[in-house]
């Protein structure tokens, strides 16, 4: 039996028998708390005799019935499906089945509230589980219509991908989601949907608290707007802020698709314990519960927000009216909307520099995926839904979204968003390939994209700039060229749209500002820039000026000790931000030394102006600390970084952005005893730093710091839960808990995660985040054998989403150069001995060995400073 996959060629041999016209599904949410009842009618067309399968995860299955003949459902249903024998040309099946509520933040996820003890459902279907609450044939190019109909409390709201029909009707005599009598039940019904994929439908319930608003649509249509999140968290909600985003995005694509919206309404809906950062369904978008923010949070943190509601509502024309036809696909819906929020952000929102945040966040994800040992083409070869579900990746989202804005500058922007159009206009409510977009674009832009898709799209692997100059004696250029290196396991030269910016101090303001621009084509290994020669030579020569080329970039030595010295010197934050990457990139490749790096972070992160920036550094440093750094220096460099830290929140602006930052990165390095008292002192209030609102989030930080460095227990963590008897509270108790630095704690930790299935996935990540944060690594040497013994187990048993948490999380990765333990030589032991372990589970374990690998070279790079 298939267990719970499904590949590629199963797919197109269904698709070859299957045409689906329609869904009506009936979920009862008030038969218990573990289950509830789904019925479903599907009517499709097929090839006389045929035989195939449909799709269905459930406990129990009562009645299958096809076409009028009920069938044995011992017989036909195993593992993940149902088997259908001897179709007529139209059919009718019903299915009716018990499914099981899930904890795992896929199908149709269960939450009670802490804070009320109220119920809270939502749908995650993509990848492949929409089966897991009601049969259907599982796969993106079989599109039908659906008609839901739920049967819930009377006083919850329910939401589904389209508007509902009427009030609620009651009913008499049901029952109540926690399996006790209520006569409080009511039925609601969903208008019909258009053609969609399953894995975009939606059904959301539990008591929301509900704000509406609405805009008018470009063919004149009034859309109505929904906002939602738990009635607990309703007092945070800043609805207004979130409908500006949403109403700026909506006028920008229909303008630029010159396509109305092409649903009926347009519900986000903020839900508890989401896996990933929002999802895309129709007319429904689910999004991550903490961007209802309770606490202030970095300025990054609202800009990703409103990035993240632009690239759901973008999905709205690119995935979900148009739609792939199998996930090899995958990365252009991910892309464009990447690329396509972005442009967005940048254009129609307050978050004007959203291309330094692309290039700082999104791009050095792409370089970091694109050199690993996995590393794909951005057309994937998708050959089943696990290889899907572990392709959610740097290559998938920004890889592709950096090589279309690329496409972009070569084929003119005009002429990229006419074909686009045209895109929309031919495939509307259909499923496509890349092949269909690229004709579209051929047309528009007269420029043939055959040879430009094989070397972009059909290889892996990113190419490195390097400059060679050499300046004449009386101060110009007299050579000038861009080298292209290619890594030896995908040796593709590329060709690059790019341009060479020259930037010198002025002496009256101080400032840098860019005195030299020449735009050209990159190709080959060398690359000579004529125009340059004989040109006054400024200080700083950056290559990949404006960021329009996906490369890596280093910076010749004379540029490099001029940007060093006056990177707080740029006027535009781009490329100073570029600067920023060709540093980090040539420590992560160990060419500079790591505390090289940490010293240029801590000289100059107090003086960044762009948070999203800001986040990135603070994030790239500790990896540095923790990493990169030769361990013999660690602890050294470790005690001066934190030092720095804290002396610089406390000169920093108060209640400005980078305080807070600056507090957050102090407290999570905090270790020497006079550390953890400048810690506690900023949580009890004797030394908050002017302006510092120490809110609830933030008094967490400070405990979990202060417990992580042994100067608080089980009893503050317990005291300050009581505080915040809340769902993020118990989060940041689980993180705690875990994070408490005795071989019990670590220990209890690891059989909650390892050794049980029974934490919900939000409970789970917290653990696991609580377990690796320690100051003594020994502690975490014991668990180096028992992860490797516990890898398949694991796998097969928990669900991916929960898998994948535990492979990565719980990978030793911190302990790269211990001296108690060889984590390479352990990870080669359990490859070597494991060669049939699935091949999704020896990626993450592959992906996970070259970051130990990358460490050990860094170190040692750094070791030689």
């Amino acid at each position: 039996m298939p267990g719970e996959n499904l590949t590629r060629a199963e797919a197109r041999e269904r698709a070859a028998v299957v045409r689906t016209q329609s869904y009506e599904v009936a979920l009862d949410l008030t038969t218990s708390p573990k289950t509830f009842g789904s019925r479903t009618l599907i009517r499709f067309d097929a090839t006389p005799g045929a035989g195939t399968f449909v799709d269905l995860i459930a406990p129990a299955v009562h009645e299958v019935v096809l076409n009028g003949r009920a069938l044995d459902v011992a017989d036909v249903v195993g593992d993940s499906r149902i088997r259908l024998d001897g179709l007529a040309a139209s059919n009718e099946l019903l299915v009716v089945a018990d499914c099981d509520y899930m904890h795992t933040g896929e199908g149709l996820h269960r939450f009670v509230d802490p804070v009320d003890d109220e119920v809270y459902l939502y749908s995650q279907f993509e990848v492949a589980d929409s089966r897991r609450v009601f049969a259907v044939f599982e796969q993106p190019d079989l599109k039908a219509t659906f008609a839901f109909t739920v049967t819930a409390p009377a006083h919850w709201t329910v939401v589904s991908n389209y508007p509902q029909v009427g009030e609620p009707e009651p009913v008499e005599g049901g029952v109540n989601a926690n399996g006790g009598r209520d006569e409080g039940t009511a039925v609601w019904r969903f208008e019909t949907t258009p053609r969609l994929s399953s894995y975009v439908t939606a059904v959301v319930a539990g008591p929301y608290h509900a704000e509406h608003g609405e805009l008018t649509s470009s063919d004149g249509r009034t859309i109505p707007l929904g906002v939602y999140c738990r009635r607990s968290l309703a007092e945070h909600l800043d609805t207004d802020a979130i409908l500006d985003v949403t109403r700026a995005g909506f006028a920008f694509y229909e303008e630029q698709f010159d396509f109305p919206y092409p649903f009926a309404k347009y519900d986000q809906l903020f839900v508890p314990e989401f896996n990933a950062g929002a999802m895309e369904n129709a007319g429904a978008v689910t999004f991550l519960e903490s961007y209802v923010f309770r606490s202030k949070v970095p300025e990054a943190t609202v800009e990703r927000r409103a990035t993240t509601i632009l690239h759901e509502l973008a999905h709205m024309w690119f995935g979900d009216l148009v739609t792939m036809r199998w996930w090899d696909d995958l990365w252009l819906n991910e892309s464009f909307a990447e690329y396509a929020s972005t442009l967005a952000a940048a254009e129609v929102t307050r978050w004007t520099s959203s291309w330094t945040t692309f290039s700082s966040l999104e791009k050095s994800w792409a370089y970091r995926q694109d050199q690993l040992p996995s590393t794909h083409p951005i057309v994937a070869d998708m050959r089943d839904l696990e290889d899907v579900e572990v392709n959610f990746d740097g290559i998938t989202y920004a890889k592709g979204a950096s090589v279309l804005k690329q496409l972009v500058a070569w084929v003119g922007r005009e002429q990229f968003f006419d074909g686009v159009r045209a895109y929309f206009a031919e495939h509307a409510w259909g499923n496509t390939e890349l092949r269909d977009l690229l004709t579209e674009l051929e047309t528009t832009s007269g420029r043939d994209l055959a040879a430009w898709s094989r070397l972009w799209l059909e290889q892996a692997g990113v190419t490195l700039l390097r400059p060679e100059v050499t300046t004449a004696e009386d101060g110009t250029i007299a050579s000038f060229a861009i080298l292209q290196e290619v890594p030896d396991e995908h040796p593709v030269q590329r060709p690059h749209r790019l341009a060479v910016g020259g930037y010198a101090l002025d002496d009256a303001s101080g400032r840098l500002e860019r005195v030299l621009h020449v735009e050209l084509d990159v190709d080959g290994e060398r690359t000579e820039v004529p125009e340059l020669v004989g040109q006054p030579r400024p200080p700083l020569l950056l290559v990949n000026d404006e960021d329009l080329a996906y490369a890596k970039v280093r910076l010749d030595e004379e540029s490099l000790a001029a940007a060093v010295s006056s990177l707080d010197a740029f006027d535009d934050s781009l490329p100073r931000t570029l600067v920023w990457g060709a540093a980090w990139d040539a420590t992560r490749d160990a060419e500079t030394p790591a505390r090289d790096f940490a010293a240029l972070v801590l000289g100059n992160v107090a003086a960044e102006t762009d948070s999203s920036v800001v986040l990135v550094l603070l994030r790239q440093l500790a990896t540095t600390l923790d990493l990169y750094v030769a361990p013999e220096h660690r602890d050294e460099v470790r005690t001066a970084a934190a030092d720095r830290l804290l002396e610089l929140a406390r000169s920093a602006e108060p209640g400005s952005d980078t305080q807070l930052q600056l507090v957050k990165a102090f407290a999570a390095r905090a270790a020497t005893p006079a550390q953890l008292d400048a810690v506690a002192g900023v949580l009890d209030g004797s030394a908050t730093p002017e302006g510092l609102a120490v809110d609830t989030d933030l008094r967490w930080e400070l405990l979990v710091s202060l417990v992580a460095g042994g100067r608080a227990g089980q009893g503050e963590i317990d005291a300050q839960l009581e505080q915040d008897a809340t769902a993020t509270g118990q989060r940041a108790a689980a993180t705690a808990g875990a994070a408490l630095p005795s071989e019990e704690a670590k220990a209890q930790a690891w059989a909650r995660l390892v050794d049980t299935d029974d934490l919900p996935n939000a409970v789970q990540a917290a653990t696991i985040a609580g377990f690796g944060r320690v100051h003594d690594l020994g502690l975490l040497v014991p668990f180096v054998e028992p992860y490797f013994e516990a890898l398949e187990r694991v796998w097969a048993e928990r669900t991916n989403e929960m898998a994948q948490n535990v492979v990565v999380g719980l990978y030793p990765t911190a302990l790269a150069g211990h001296p108690e333990v060889d984590v390479l030589a352990a990870t080669d032991a359990w490859l070597e001995g494991h060669p049939d372990a699935a091949p999704a589970l020896r990626r993450l374990v592959v992906e996970a060995r070259d970051g130990v690998r990358r460490a050990v070279a860094a170190q040692e790079a750094d070791r030689r400073r």
